[in-house]
Parts: C-alpha cells; sequence; structure tokens
C-alpha cells in the first residue's frame, strides 16, 4: 500500500542534499570547533558560514543568532534567561493562549517563580488582537511572547503590527516562529523583533538543530553552563554535521521561498476542492487569510478524531490532530479550545493536514479522496 505523508507541521523529512552534506561532513570534519589547530579550524569555519545564512535569512547579523538544539530549547531560553535576567525591573510577562507548550509550559514554570503571566485570548479565527496586547501591556511588563504562526491551524499573527507598538515599550518582543520560517519572510529589524525562535527539522533539516536569534543588547542569562561557546550564551560543543545540514537546509528553503509557497497553496487549494465537489460536510478551522500555505486543519462534523486518524492511517494517509509534541494526549486542542470555547464540537473532530517537500498534486487529490472515503464511512452518508 502506498503512504502518504500530510504531518509536516510535526516534521519533515530530511531533503536529500542535506543528507549529502551532513554525511560529508561527518566523514571528514570532525575537530572540535573551540580547538585552535587546523582540525577546529575546518569545524569553525562551517559553523561560522551557517550563522552568517541563517542571519541573512532574517536580516540580522552574524552575532545575533545562537545555536541551540531546537525550537523548545530556543524558546526555553529567550523566556528563562529574559525573565531572570530582567526581573529587577519587572516579573510580567504577556504571551497567548495558543503558543505552542515549549512557551506555554516555559511560562507555567516562570509563574512558580514568581513572575505573573497574561495570556491573551484570540478571535474565531485564532487571531491575537493588537489592542489585546496594548491593554495588556504595564510599566512592569517585561515580555511579550507572540507565536508568529500557529502550528494547529495556520493562522499568521500580526507581528509587525505588534512590533510597532512595542516600539515605544522597554519590553522585549520575542516570536516562536517555527512554523513560519522558511515559507514566509521574515525581516526582524523591520517588524521589530527582539528575540526569535527556529528549528531545523520543520524545514527539511535534521532534528535537535535550532537557534535562537537574540538583538544586540538584549539581556539573557543562559540556560547552559560549561564553556564558552556561542559567546558565553549556551555551553556545549557545537554539533557540526547538524548545523551543516541547517545551514543547506535554510539556503534551499530561501532560494524556493516563492515557489513553495505558491506551490503549496496550489496543493491546498486541490485538496479543498475535491472535498467541497463530495458533497461532504466540513469546515476549515482557522483564517482564511494572512496564513501558512501549508497547514488545513479541518472540522468534519459527524466523525470522532480518534476514528478518523485510525481510519486515515488504515488508508495509508499520516495526518494529525494537533501539534505532534502532545501525541497520545486525550487532552482537546488547546489552541481548538482557545478559538471555539471548551465545548465546541471542533475540539473532538478536526484533522491537520500539512503539505510538505516530497508531495505531488497527484498525491494530493488522492489523498483527499481518500479522506472523503473514510468520512462517508464513518459518518454513513
Amino acid at each position: 500500500m502506498e503512504r502518504y505523508y500530510v504531518d509536516h507541521a510535526a516534521t519533515s523529512p530530511l531533503h536529500p542534499d542535506v543528507i549529502e552534506v551532513m554525511t560529508e561532513t561527518m566523514k571528514n570534519t570532525f575537530g572540535n570547533p573551540s580547538s585552535i589547530h587546523s582540525f577546529g579550524r575546518e569545524a569553525r569555519k562551517i559553523i561560522d558560514e551557517a550563522r552568517g545564512s541563517i542571519a541573512d535569512s532574517i536580516h540580522a547579523d552574524f552575532q545575533e543568532i545562537v545555536f541551540t538544539s531546537g525550537g523548545t530549547e530556543a524558546d526555553n531560553l529567550a523566556l528563562m534567561g529574559v525573565a531572570f535576567a530582567n526581573r529587577g525591573r519587572g516579573k510580567h510577562i504577556i504571551t497567548s493562549q495558543i503558543e505552542h507548550h515549549a512557551v506555554l509550559h516555559t511560562c507555567e514554570a516562570l509563574e512558580k517563580q514568581g513572575f505573573e503571566v497574561t495570556y491573551l485570548p484570540v478571535d474565531s479565527q485564532g487571531f491575537v488582537s493588537v489592542q489585546d496586547v496594548k491593554a495588556a501591556l504595564r510599566d512592569d511588563t517585561i515580555l511579550v511572547s507572540i507565536m508568529f504562526a500557529n502550528n494547529e491551524v495556520g493562522t499568521v499573527q500580526p507581528i509587525k503590527a505588534i512590533g510597532d507598538l512595542l516600539a515605544g515599550h522597554p519590553a522585549y518582543f520575542h516570536t516562536d516562529a517555527v512554523q513560519a520560517y522558511g515559507l514566509l519572510p521574515i525581516d526582524v529589524r523591520e517588524m521589530g523583533i527582539d528575540l526569535l525562535s527556529v528549528s531545523a527539522h520543520k524545514l527539511n533539516g535534521p532534528k535537535g538543530i535550532g537557534f535562537l536569534y537574540a538583538k544586540t543588547g538584549v539581556r539573557f542569562i543562559p540556560a547552559l553552563y560549561g564553556g564558552e561557546q556561542e559567546r558565553k550564551r549556551r555551553a556545549g560543543t557545537e554539533n557540526v554535521p547538524a548545523i551543516a545540514g541547517f545551514k543547506k537546509a535554510v539556503d534551499i528553503s530561501q532560494a524556493e521561498l516563492g515557489e513553495k509557497t505558491a506551490f503549496y497553496e496550489q496543493l491546498r487549494t486541490s485538496f479543498l476542492e475535491t472535498l467541497q465537489t463530495s458533497g461532504i460536510d466540513f469546515k476549515i478551522n482557522g483564517a482564511e487569510e494572512n496564513r501558512l500555505p501549508h497547514i488545513v486543519n479541518i472540522s468534519f462534523p459527524g466523525t470522532n478524531v480518534e476514528q478518523m486518524l485510525v481510519n486515515l492511517d488504515l488508508e495509508g494517509i499520516a495526518a494529525s490532530s494537533g501539534s505532534a509534541c502532545t501525541a497520545g494526549s486525550l487532552e482537546p486542542s488547546h489552541v481548538l479550545s482557545a478559538m471555539y470555547g471548551h465545548q465546541a464540537d471542533e475540539l473532538t473532530n478536526s484533522i491537520r493536514f500539512s503539505f510538505g517537500y516530497g508531495i505531488t498534486l497527484g498525491q494530493t487529490i488522492t489523498i483527499a479522496e481518500k479522506t472523503v472515503k473514510v468520512v462517508k464511512r464513518l459518518t454513513g452518508k
């Protein structure tokens, strides 16, 4: 049976060119980047080149990129690091109810340390209101963390408007851009972003590597202590093969940004058109505009999430009910709960399909047809 992977928002397959670069690096570059001999300098060169490419991709400076083990560590470093370094001038943090758990659980941990967190609501499309951010701001607010785009429904937040609002306030602005990076253009200067988190495995790079952009002058303390790697901001010998692979994935994604976005829009449109012509009942969760091109979260009335996922898997389709980081949990989506309320039907009948590298238009239509078949079987229609 042919299998179809439409869970790219959870993780993505390694690009063949990324595998080649990583394999070559593992074979030939084993030196410690902190060593001053030729083997160490060869490894350091790879890291420096990657840091430069990544910085250029978001219009940042070379020294503002801190390599981490992924998006979760980058989020933790941003929130914890800023909170503890700046608590002398305030202990108030603003975030949203639909953040990734890497942010939400970190905020909950900070609350136990005496910080106060305001969790902003969202509307039925998943948007945070700029006015709500403004109303929540206080003199003792030290950090605002609003995700760039939601990983479950794809809604893109008004990041520049929030950045503009915070331009006259001393609070730092952090955004979790794990889902958006590599799909949307990002300019941290123009958008007023002080801290930004990214993970490589969402854009056909390796797992276990990411970065935190920290604007020059942002005060934060490290989470790890040891050597002086990453300018004393993140101790530990750098993962050179992963960083090399990350750079290659970034180079590919930046070169194909416009083309890739247009193709994913085509896949999404064809997928939805196939559902529409079938006559089944469904509703899209999230924004129809200002959204990511590769994610479509759909409510199928009369179905159940677990039944849908099992039946889709039997048809060879790998989709999800939301964030992969809560896999195995029977708890309803906190994102959909924030959008619709805790009793809404959407919490128990919504499936996320996310497209990516390797999927063809023909496969997308087949996936839609098989999805229709499953829905009709489960609803008896």
